[in-house]
């Protein structure tokens, strides 16, 4: 497994924005689009790509075009519904599964109790987005499933990391071809389980405390 921690002034900025825990709704579902985005052409740049000719107003010429199969963007309910708008403006062609996983706020368990995804992921690269990696219990569970169905590899996008979910996430792929791409790497978890300094509850953020 790798771990990417983006550095960019821009990413830095919009951070600390999100992090604020005066921005307004509004704001940080922007902001978690306009990460999402900046993360994302980190994360696409092992996408395989293959020769196509086209025509310009001048004169014939050589491109490039994505091979396929197309990849697959993977938002994790409900949070990680924040950071699809954001990968579909780099990646519009992609398809889209859905997968659903609660914590258990007692144990820090997590259980899937939606799944919207092909049987079978033969060959094909899996973007799973979820904002926030904090024990890794849920984003390990994600991965297990698209590795089992056959995934090629699968890239994680998060907005905040803590230590504690990159290694066990580490530990148990670590010889297999999975990516964390992040844009902060925090200090540690709270004994609730909560990354601090963190952002809060990403869900909630997005979308209101209901």
């Amino acid at each position: 497994m790798k771990t990417l921690v983006v550095e960019h002034p821009l990413i830095a900025a919009k951070v600390t924005e999100l992090r604020d825990e005066t921005t307004p709704m509004a704001r940080f579902q922007e902001l978690a689009t306009e990460l999402v985005t900046l993360l994302a052409f980190e994360a696409t740049k092992e996408l395989e790509i293959e020769s196509t000719e086209v025509k310009t107003p001048v004169s014939p010429t050589t491109g490039s075009k994505l091979a396929g199969p197309l990849p697959l963007l993977v938002p994790i309910l409900r949070a990680g519904l924040g950071m699809l708008h954001g990968m579909q403006q780099v990646l519009p062609s992609a398809e889209v599964g859905f997968l659903g996983v609660v914590r258990n706020e007692e144990t820090l368990q997590p259980a899937i109790y939606a799944d919207r995804m092909p049987d079978r992921l033969d060959n094909r690269i899996v973007f799973v987005l979820d904002p926030m990696l904090a024990t890794g219990g849920s984003l390990i569970s994600a991965i297990e499933i698209m590795l089992a169905r056959g995934a090629k590899k699968v890239i994680a996008i998060t907005l905040i990391s803590a230590p504690q979910g990159v290694e066990a996430v580490g530990k148990k792929f670590a010889n297999q071809n999975v990516t964390v791409v992040t844009s902060a790497l925090d200090e540690k978890l709270n004994e609730h389980g909560y990354i601090v300094p963190g952002l809060g509850d990403a869900g909630d953020r997005l979308f209101g405390a209901c």
